[in-house]
């Protein structure tokens, strides 16, 4: 019985090892490579970031619901972005959406 519970703890474990390395934080200051509204319930966009804290299956795809607080403005400062050129970072929640895109809750613009 011990053995049967340790095997179904480490299957568990595995499966659910990238929800405990999921973390949030600030990427760093990249260009905007892509910015989609896919007719979705949220917009994705590519940033090609060296580092991304999330722990997401995909690091430099990310993403933000179109009905969470802020998230208009989050999509002017992207757009602005690749329309000036200037860099931004994003910071993640933590959370992975099924494509494995990292959820952000913030935004900031550099030059």
């Amino acid at each position: 019985m011990k053995t049967q519970a340790a095997i179904i703890s480490a299957i568990t474990a595995l499966l659910f090892s990238h929800l405990a390395q999921a973390e949030a934080g600030w990427t760093d200051y990249v260009n905007v490579d892509e910015l989609a509204p896919p007719g979705r319930h949220y917009y994705e966009f590519r940033l090609p970031v060296k580092k991304n804290p999330s722990g997401c299956r995909n690091e430099i795809w990310f993403y933000r619901d179109y009905n969470s607080s802020g998230s208009d403005k989050m999509f002017d400062v992207l757009f602005e972005g690749i329309k000036s050129g200037m860099r931004v970072r994003v910071y993640v929640t933590g959370i992975c959406n099924l494509k494995g895109y990292s959820e952000i809750s913030a935004v900031s613009l550099s030059r």
